[in-house]
């Protein structure tokens, strides 16, 4: 497949025209939902296999608006966002969010995660996610503690006067755990799928090696680390404070994040949703190493780490919560201090059950996930136009539909799920597409007309109730 440009993307522009579905004028129905998706010819990549799922599942939803909204979004990062072209004879594939030029190693593989299912029937698909698998190998080892990239490894970022080590080709250097998980979790379940073990060569086995080194040093048994940053913002979430270093930890075996998967510093450097990834990250690691790649040394001391780290979570960061019993806290210090939160974006404790971490009928995870979705986590919001999780980064009146999305894939509830769903047609704004967030209130007030992964983690929930619950589909 030849590289295509990227298309500049405003939601409600396709084709040259405003689109909008049908008013609805007293008892009368919306008949005419117009797709708000490129020209077939102004797509990035295209794919056959997804293009039958799209009209598959399409056809199964009864509620026009639903089934509209699906098809807007669940393409939307293959339409949009995919610059893939073959670079001495491997794939390559570059990734960008969506209105941010740049590809970050979290959100590029949530992108492209709802397609995973589908790549054994389509050589393209599974090309693009090959050379995902690479692209994000060379970031890794250009610098594991950087978040996001450019495609371009000369280019000099905007963020360059950042207080940190800034080298060409990084878009921005925030450390989060959470980065080296998901890149780990794409190859992992690439080989699953398909059973291509090419991707475990020379330089694969090298960021293997820098992320297990990276992890190490974070849990700063010797009380330093070679990582500081600081920004000079008007936002106080965008460094870590104490001159760049975060606060002081007890080092009790967990790995700091200075940052969240939000990219705002995090209060506590224990960061308890990204070392409950970095556990599953790890054990997945010590798998490959061990069955494919016959290291059994590197192995164990991956899966020593994924031990140490377990340990620590069950006996620091599971805690009383004066109403709910032992769960999750968000963030601790090892001390004994610890927040009782959480943020929309994933990892996030509300994501546990659906990265794999917990199933969603786990007791500690029931807990956890009863107090999310109560008035005593500051960031659960409600409003007029929808209730859900917030996060830090929108303030304190923005719900994420990312939040709703989690909410409704980690439910065994219909009446819940349908909730949800209802929520998520009510707070599009009219543009056929999720948003980054929107005021409880008023949802024509939203942040971010082009995020390439909570459209795609829309599509990903109607594609699993397609296939697990296609009932709550089929009701108008």
């Amino acid at each position: 497949m030849k590289r295509r440009n990227f298309i500049k993307q405003s939601s409600l522009l396709v084709s040259g025209a405003l689109l909008a579905p049908t008013a609805l004028k007293g008892n009368e129905k919306a008949v005419d939902y117009q797709s708000m998706r490129p020209t077939e010819s102004k797509r990035c990549f295209s794919s056959k296999e997804v293009e039958k799922l799209i009209k598959k599942v399409k056809s199964n939803i009864a509620d026009p608006e639903l089934a509209w909204l699906f098809e807007n979004c669940f393409p939307n990062t293959l339409d949009t966002t995919i610059d893939f072209e073959y670079i001495n004879d491997k794939p390559d594939t570059f990734v960008i969010t969506g209105d941010i030029d740049a590809m970050w190693l979290r959100d590029s593989t949530a992108q492209v995660w709802p397609y995973m299912p589908l790549i054994k029937k389509d050589k393209q698909l599974r090309e693009l996610i090959k050379g995902l698998v690479y692209r994000q190998t060379k970031c890794i080892l250009l610098d594991p503690y950087a978040n996001a990239f450019y495609k371009d490894v000369t280019k000099i970022s905007k963020w360059q006067s950042d207080k940190t080590q800034m080298l060409p080709g990084i878009h921005e250097r925030k450390w989060e755990i959470d980065s080296l998980c998901y890149a780990v979790r794409l190859a992992n379940e690439y080989y699953q799928i398909t059973g291509d073990s090419s991707i475990f060569d020379d330089d694969w086995q090298e960021a293997s090696r820098l992320i297990l080194q990276t992890f190490k040093t974070e849990q700063r048994k010797n009380g330093t680390t070679p990582y500081t940053f600081n920004r000079t913002t008007g936002q106080m979430f965008d460094s870590p404070v104490h001159w760049g270093i975060g606060r002081p930890i007890n080092p009790v075996g967990l790995i700091c994040s200075m940052f969240r998967p939000s990219d705002d510093a995090s209060l506590y450097p224990f960061l308890i949703p990204s070392n409950i990834f970095a556990v599953v990250s790890l054990k997945q690691m010590a798998h490959i190493h061990q069955t494919i790649i016959d290291n059994q040394t590197f192995a164990d001391e991956c899966n020593s780490l994924a031990n140490e780290v377990d340990a620590a979570i069950k006996e620091f960061a599971v805690v009383e919560h004066m109403n709910y019993g032992k769960i999750y806290a968000y963030e601790i210090d090892g001390f004994g201090n610890k927040v009782f939160m959480d943020d929309a974006n994933v990892p996030s404790l509300m994501s546990l059950a659906y990265l794999g971490a917990h199933q969603p009928d786990d007791a500690l995870y029931k807990r956890t996930r009863a107090f999310l979705l109560s008035d005593n986590n500051p960031y659960f919001l409600r409003g007029k136009a929808a209730e859900g999780q917030g996060s830090p980064h929108t303030g304190q009146v923005n719900i994420w539909p990312m939040g709703i999305i989690l909410r409704a894939m980690t439910s065994n509830d219909d009446n819940e799920i349908s909730q949800c769903l209802e929520m998520l047609k009510a707070t599009h704004a009219g543009t056929g597409f999720m948003h980054e967030s929107f005021n409880k209130d008023d949802a024509n007030k939203y942040t971010r007309d082009w995020f390439a992964w909570a459209n795609t983690l829309f599509g990903e929930l109607i594609v699993k109730l397609y296939h697990e619950r296609p009932h709550v589909l089929k009701m108008s």
